[in-house]
């Protein structure tokens, strides 16, 4: 299959429209071709007159741990061109950032959930565009963690960078047709163009939305493989807890734990919560003692979700459903732990954090809420999704 930058590269007629124009880049480590070469170096290989970049949360040199570290912007050393920060000082394009460009190329990897920043920069970039009268062109990747619809739809006055628009967490979009779903969700006016990728097959095996002939390249630190694309609409709700997600390990967000819980303990009474929420992966508990963030030093109690293998079912899998599930059962085994992490998240500050994170209060309402089942959790995100799957069906292209 080929992604969108590739189809650019080899087709002269798709370039045509550039020429005579000054093109922006909006991009980040794992913006590579299928040689693995730098969007930015291949673009102006074949002559694309690139007069600015653009770099999303960790930066175009992806080189930020961890949420809320800024990057600056500074003049890139190869082109001497200007690269801009957009989560720095500032989260969107500035007037003058914008007059640096007539065109701008977005070739970002993203992971198929609404939290993931990349998102909602390409929604701040489209705004700008419409105000500043530029285009937008996004150069597709696939989404890794496939077609799949999962979890509660942010709820109005819930937006936030980590939350753009009233999508469920795992919307099942690749970026490009984002870029429409906001365009007509918002009433947005400008020349907006997707270069599409070919061949791409979200439903075949074994990749289910990432082609088993490209290799897997960080589009962040912490997204190290395609268990964790596929896991993170459910392990990222960690980022609102005390427990953690594994950062510091080798592998972050496909795990959870901590120094005072009982892991297998915890497997157990997830299964007696809602075991139709844990098909479709193989739950392992572990041993982690992270080297920094949360617990760092401390030896923790973990479990590990095996979205991959011969126990990975693509359309069982349900990553949010399983996390809810395990935060309940913490809950349930100890019942004053102190589950939610109250500190500013993603420059929310009056919110918890787990409520930004969902768009809304109702997962944790549920979690604390004795007297609630699964079923009452379940219908709620069951009527979400269900609508979500009849929205998007307009702004798919694949």
């Amino acid at each position: 299959m080929k992604f969108g930058i590739d189809r650019l590269l080899e087709d002269a007629a798709l370039r045509k429209p550039l020429e005579g124009q000054r093109v922006a880049l909006l991009a980040h480590p794992a913006s590579l071709t299928a040689d693995l070469t730098h969007s930015l170096d291949a673009l102006v290989a074949c002559g694309v007159n690139i007069s600015a970049v653009f770099g999303p949360q960790h930066g175009v040199r992806g080189d930020l741990q961890d949420n809320m570290m800024e990057s600056p912007d500074f003049a890139d050393p190869v082109y001497g061109v200007p690269v801009f920060s957009l989560y720095g000082e500032v989260r969107r394009p500035t007037a003058q950032s914008m007059q640096s460009f007539d065109t701008i190329l977005i070739d970002l990897q993203d992971l198929g959930c609404r939290i993931y920043t990349y998102v909602t920069t390409l929604l701040y970039m489209l705004e700008a565009a419409a105000e500043h009268g530029k285009s937008v062109w996004v150069l597709d990747r696939p989404n890794p963690a496939g077609r799949p619809v999962e979890g509660l739809t942010l709820l109005p006055g819930w937006e936030s960078f980590v939350g753009a628009g009233p999508m469920p967490m795992r919307h099942g979009l690749t970026l490009g047709e984002m870029g429409h779903w906001f365009i007509d969700h918002f009433g947005l006016n400008l020349d907006y163009r997707v270069v599409e990728m070919a061949g791409w097959q979200p439903e075949a095996a074994p990749g289910f939305g990432w082609p088993a002939d490209r290799p897997w390249i960080n589009p962040s630190p912490n997204a190290a493989n395609v268990n964790m694309a596929r896991a993170y609409a459910g392990t990222v709700m960690l980022e609102g807890t005390t427990l953690s997600e594994g950062r510091g390990t080798t592998r972050p967000l496909e795990a959870f734990g901590a120094p005072d819980i009982d892991a297998r303990a915890v497997i157990a009474e997830m299964h007696a919560i809602a075991p139709e929420w844990l098909t479709g992966c193989t739950l392992r508990d572990f041993w982690f003692q992270p080297t920094f963030h949360k617990h760092v030093g401390q030896l923790c109690s973990g479990v590990f979700i095996h979205a991959e293998g011969p126990g990975y079912d693509h359309q069982t899998f349900r990553p949010w459903r399983l996390q809810a599930a395990a935060f309940r059962a913490v809950r349930n085994l100890y019942s004053d732990y102190p589950l939610w992490r109250d500190f500013a998240y993603e420059y929310e500050f009056d919110k918890l954090a787990i409520d930004v994170i969902n768009g809304g209060p109702a997962l944790r309402q549920w979690v604390d809420d004795p007297l609630s089942a699964a079923g009452d959790l379940d219908n709620l995100a069951k009527a979400d999704e269900m609508a979500w799957k009849e929205i998007r069906l307009a702004h798919m292209r694949y």
